[in-house]
Order: structure tokens, then C-alpha cells, then sequence
């Protein structure tokens, strides 16, 4: 049974991942129009100085410091939500780690440790989120990413653990749609996003790792989990590349190989020699309160996504611009 998804000013909003990047991004504009916020992620000072700059502008925030690879931590962030505001309407799976390296050539341990946060975290956070949502309604929003199609060398097991959150999502979607649950549940695929992913990323390489371009604003993710979160969406993808990317994988396959072997080695490689210390966020909460590493350039809107999420308006917009050049060409064709 479909019930419709409330605006975000009388939601209460859990995020994961809330301290950096995508989810600082989300959780700044969901405060801005008005939402409830239940704030989750490792580093507990950045959680702090992050609710107190949310309450300052008026905002109801509380944080929850939480493992989501830790199950035990998923449901204390559910059951702070549930004491505190007496339930949620929306849950977004958002905090994820990459490696960058060689299949061959990371050790076995990290790779577990990744699907701890980027799979495991998606499993847990969901599976609390629509025990809760089942009885209320609202919306589940996980974050794939444009490899959740497309696997990309030299991050092969990030590759596969959103390919794993795909098929997690999906599942989930088909059996809640199944049983009539009153769950929105939407896979958000961005593109390369200028956020901490590469600062947070352990790296086995000998230089410093690099997302290629074009890269987006962090914000643009963050604009579309919140349509998300509003009205029912399968799948947003942030930015058109994120979108070919998929479509490349999916009626090309061999092409899209022979694209990434020519391309995805030198575009993912800086010349810079790889910093002595870790500042990865595997093992560790990583750098707090930041959105953008700074990488430039990096676009603040996608046209596509846009127009992806908007399609009546973007009909009407180019249906009305149609007209006005119609317009003009029979003026300037009578003068």
C-alpha cells in the first residue's frame, strides 16, 4: 500500500555517515528545510560541534555515535531516534570507505572491513529502518554509486560492494513491494563527488589516488536523497556519466572494459608520492566536518539529474521554450 511521503520540514531524518562529505552535505540542507535530524557516525566530536551548529540555526538534531558494521550500534541509532522524536520517516545508508590497490595486493582483513561499513552497514541500517517503517511508512534511501554497474580497477572491492548494495536494495525493494509494506525504497548512483572519499580511502598505491572528472559538488548528492526522500524514486543517478556509465556496462560490456583498461589506470593516479601516514577512515573515524577535499573542477548542479527527477517540469520547461523560439522565428520571418 503506496502512502504518500511527507515534505522534509515535518520529517525526522536518520543519516549515517553524518560527519563528513555526502551526509554533512544532507544533513546541513535537510536542517535548512526544516527536518528532525538523528545524526550517526564514528567521530563523536564532529557529531558534537555538527548538532550544536544545527540547533544554533534552530534545528532539532541529536547524535548518535555508531559502528553500522556493528549491528548492535544500528539498532541504538533506531532506538535513540524512536526515544527521542518517537520514531523517523526517512533512514539514509550513506557512510562507506574505499581502497585503492590491486585486488592482489590488500590484504584480506581490509577487504573484510570494508563490507563491514559498505555492505553490512547498508544491511543492518535497512533491516532497522523498515522494521520501524513497515508500521509508519516512509522512506529507505541506500547510496550505490555509478559502480554499482560498472566495476572500475585498482578499487575492484569497492566496486563489488556496490554491486552488493544493488542487489540488497533491489531484493528488499521487490519483497516490501510484494507484501504491501508502505516503504519507499530508492538507490541513489552518483558519480565522482568531490567529498572526503579519496582523503577518507586507504591507498596501496605508491602515489596518491585522484577521482577523474567531472566531479560534483557534494550538495548535488544531497539535493537528490532529499527528492528521495519526498517522492518515490527506484534509482536517482547524480550526474549523466553516472547514468552511461550503467548503460555502457549493460549493452556493451566488453567495450566498457576495454574503456577502463585504456583509461581508469592514469585517470585514478596522481603524480604526487602517497602520503607516509594513514588518514584513511577504514579502521579509524576519519577527518570531521569537512564536505570537499577541493578537488577542481567541480560542478554544483547536474542538468540530468535534474531533469531525471523533475521530468513533467523539464517537459514543461522545453515545451514552453519551444514555443517562445516558435515565437520569435514567425516574427522575425514576418519582419
Amino acid at each position: 500500500m503506496k502512502r504518500p511521503l511527507k515534505r522534509i520540514s515535518e520529517q525526522v531524518v536518520v543519516i549515517t555517515g553524518a560527519s563528513s562529505g555526502i551526509g554533512l552535505a544532507t544533513a546541513r540542507r535537510a536542517a535548512r528545510e526544516g527536518a528532525k535530524l538523528v545524526l550517526a557516525a564514528r567521530n563523536a566530536q564532529a557529531l558534537d560541534e555538527l548538532v550544536r551548529e544545527l540547533e544554533r540555526s534552530g534545528c532539532q538534531a541529536i547524535r548518535v555515535v555508531a559502528d553500522v558494521g556493528r549491528r548492535e550500534d544500528v539498532q541504538a541509532i533506531a532506538h535513540a531516534a524512536i526515544e527521542r522524536f518517537g520514531g523517523f520517516d526517512t533512514w539514509v545508508n550513506n557512510a562507506g570507505v574505499s581502497i585503492y590497490g590491486r585486488l592482489d595486493e590488500v590484504p584480506v582483513e581490509d577487504y573484510r572491513r570494508l563490507f563491514d561499513t559498505n555492505f553490512w552497514g547498508v544491511v543492518h541500517g535497512s533491516l532497522a529502518a523498515v522494521a520501524h517503517l513497515k508500521q509508519r511508512g516512509g522512506a529507505l534511501i541506500n547510496i550505490g554509486s555509478e559502480v554499482s554497474d560498472m566495476a572500475i580497477p585498482l578499487q575492484g572491492m569497492y566496486s563489488a560492494s556496490k554491486h552488493a548494495v544493488k542487489g540488497f536494495t533491489d531484493a528488499l525493494r521487490i519483497e516490501l513491494e510484494e507484501s504491501g509494506a508502505p516503504v519507499s525504497v530508492t538507490l541513489i548512483r552518483p558519480t565522482a563527488i568531490d567529498s572526503m572519499y579519496v582523503e577518507h580511502a586507504k591507498n596501496y598505491m605508491e602515489v596518491e589516488p585522484q577521482l577523474p572528472p567531472p566531479l560534483y559538488a557534494p550538495d548535488v548528492v544531497a539535493q537528490a536523497i532529499l527528492e528521495a526522500a519526498q517522492h518515490r524514486h527506484r534509482d536517482i543517478y547524480v550526474g549523466a556519466n553516472a547514468k552511461l556509465a550503467s548503460l555502457l556496462a549493460q549493452f556493451l560490456p566488453r567495450g566498457s572494459d576495454y574503456y577502463l583498461r585504456k583509461s581508469a589506470f592514469a585517470s585514478q593516479r596522481t603524480r604526487r608520492p602517497a602520503r607516509t601516514h594513514d588518514t584513511s577512515a577504514l579502521d579509524a573515524p576519519g577527518v570531521g566536518l569537512h564536505e570537499r577535499r577541493g578537488q577542481e573542477p567541480t560542478r554544483q548542479s547536474s542538468a540530468y539529474t535534474r531533469a531525471a527527477t523533475h521530468p513533467k517540469t523539464t517537459a514543461a520547461t522545453m515545451l514552453g521554450a519551444g514555443l517562445v523560439a516558435a515565437s520569435l522565428w514567425r516574427a522575425l520571418r514576418r519582419h
